[in-house]
């Protein structure tokens, strides 16, 4: 295998699904600790859902946007102190063993959520819960990667994909059927611990990362390991390639123990995949991708769709596209190669955004005016601000929906949406009259003839995300590092994924409330055209490539912008690209 190129092509496909009947192993090796990927995407999905309801229970969660914003990023939070734990658990006791303390962690954090009888236990336990899928996001890939034949390696990593937005998909469906039971966001959030609990049996019954313990020197179990994983007549050269890579690694850096930030820095081809790697991680959170997750159904709201069941119905729609774009990812990443893919990707999420920032805009722009004889119709709840305005005549309902002493909703026409409605104080008892005479009351957005053209941008921009920067950065980042640095260096870029998973999630709704979601749409816009360069000058491609070969490539890598133009076979070989 050394020095060899592996061809990669539409067999790659089937030929993991094939796997399915000649060796099941693998794929169960796969899905097994891809339910730490299902795991993630069930925390992403789950709290946009329940936040709706966890303000209906806490009225100051309903108040404060800082508390809403605290409740969903305290899990990032604490997915950053996870990842970056995840790295050196890793690498020091193993793959198998990260992903048993990521689900105990996931688990507790669950039943403190779902019993939490205040904001501040809620947090608590959103905390415990990021730690487990801080964790789980880094080793997954790691583990599913590294138990992997290369010829399929993309296809598979890729699963972890899909259990992702599996996860996301299925924390809607949770959403939407808990919607009418007691306790509506304590079961949407605690059923989070039912594939916590399922993952940490599954692993107790599967083996240590083969690569890992050949580099700890137990390399019987490793052998053992990896004749299960590999073809007869295949399994043997593996095995050269890794002792063969082990020792070269041992002899030039004279210890298999001890990793300095220096050491990594210093070292051309480490320094080359983080650059490559931790940029994928931060360009995928700041093109925008958890704001359209952690809250797709408050952005449907302010497309002006008032109803919470219907939000939450409409979201599953863009969760159930992700899904399909990661089974997409399945398909073209071995055929593709992860570079088209991900360029692909962010033209079309360019786009995407341009749509969505020009729909706001013109939604935001156009809402409909605030009528004093609709107002004057709840005679006891009109907003303050509204009644002691110099010019309420020229009110409509975003600057309704912007007073804040007290908070104002806006009563739309019983005739039409879309005609001139009532601005009043925004409690349950105003919403609850309103709703009595057949009406729409809304706190988050306006009524808008352009609401279907924001969920066809959201749409389109999960289409185009979900099977490029969805997935692969995930599995670049498997396979880039060379195998003593590959736990640390994935920790990092984990790392740097959370982080910037945290500052977007932290100031999405801040952010919107300052300068409005059309401006915000575009910034995101703005950041993956910068992102589309970033993959083209920087992005190494891995198709089919071993992971001992990967090292080489970095070290030889030359820039190629002519993405589309397939290399001569002679340069693949000394370039391995």
């Amino acid at each position: 295998m050394e020095g060899v190129h592996v061809e990669s092509d539409a067999s790659a496909f089937r030929d993991c699904f094939s796997l399915a009947w000649k060796n099941p192993y693998v794929l169960r090796l796969a899905f097994s600790a891809g339910i730490g990927g299902l795991l993630f995407g069930y925390d992403t999905g789950v709290i946009s859902g329940a936040l709706l309801y966890i303000r209906d229970d806490f009225k100051s969660v309903d108040r404060k946007t800082v508390l809403q914003e605290s409740i969903v990023s305290m899990a990032v939070a604490g997915a950053i102190i996870g990842a970056a734990i995840g790295g050196w658990l890793n690498d020091r006791f193993g793959r198998r063993t990260a992903i048993l303390i990521a689900d105990f962690l996931f688990f507790i954090g669950a039943v403190v959520m779902a019993s939490a009888p205040n904001p501040a236990l809620l947090i608590v336990g959103r905390v415990f819960v990021g730690l487990g899928v801080g964790m789980a996001s880094m080793t997954a890939p790691l583990y599913i990667s590294e138990a992997s034949p290369a010829k399929i390696r993309g296809a598979l990593v890729s699963t972890n994909g899909f259990l992702i937005t599996g996860g996301q998909f299925l924390s809607y469906l949770i959403n939407l059927a808990f919607t009418k039971a007691p306790g509506t966001w304590r079961w949407m959030l605690g059923v989070a611990g039912i594939p916590a609990l399922l993952q940490f049996i599954l692993m107790l019954l599967l083996p240590e990362s083969p690569r890992w313990l050949f580099r700890k020197g137990r390399e019987e179990e490793a052998k053992t390991i990896l004749r299960r994983i590999y073809s007869a007549d295949e399994v043997e050269a593996e095995i050269q390639a890794l002792k063969e890579s082990v020792e070269t690694e041992i002899r030039e850096i004279g210890s298999s123990n001890k990793i300095s930030i220096i050491e990594l820095f210093k070292t051309k081809t480490v320094r080359r995949g983080l650059i490559a790697g931790v940029g994928l991680q931060v360009f995928q959170q700041f093109v925008g991708i958890n704001t359209v997750m952690y809250y797709s159904p408050t952005i449907v709201q302010l497309a002006g769709i008032a109803s919470n069941q219907t939000a939450l119905l409409l979201s599953l729609v863009t969760a159930g596209l992700n899904t399909l774009g990661s089974i997409v990812s399945i398909y073209f990443i071995d055929r593709t190669g992860r570079k088209k893919l991900l360029i692909i990707s962010l033209c079309g999420v360019i786009i995407s955004l341009g749509l969505l920032s020009a729909v706001f805009h013109e939604t935001t722009s156009h809402s409909p005016l605030v009528s004093p004889i609709e107002t004057s119709h709840f005679t006891n709840y009109t907003c303050p601000d509204y009644s002691s305005a110099r010019n309420s005549a020229a009110w409509d309902c975003m600057k309704c929906l912007k007073s804040s002493s007290p908070d104002c909703g806006f009563c739309a026409s019983k005739a039409d949406k879309l005609l001139p409605g009532a601005c009043l104080i925004s409690n349950d008892t105003t919403k609850d009259t309103c709703h009595a005479e057949h009406r729409l009351w809304y706190t988050r957005g306006c009524p808008s003839k352009y609401g279907w053209l924001a969920l066809t941008g959201l749409a389109l921009y999960i289409i185009f995300f979900s099977p490029g920067m969805g997935t692969v950065p995930w599995i670049v980042n498997s396979e880039i590092y060379p195998l003593r640095y590959r736990g640390v260096c994935g920790g990092i870029a984990a790392t740097a994924n959370w982080i910037s998973n945290l500052i977007v999630a932290q100031s999405f709704l801040s952010l919107t409330q300052a300068i409005g979601t059309s401006w915000t749409f575009l910034i995101f816009g703005l950041i993956s055209v910068v992102a589309l360069i970033f993959v083209l000058i920087y992005v190494p491609e891995t198709k089919g490539l071993p992971i001992e070969e990967v090292e080489k490539m970095l070290e030889l890598r030359a820039l190629q912008f002519k993405f589309w133009e397939k290399r001569p076979k002679t340069l693949e070989k000394s370039q391995a690209l």
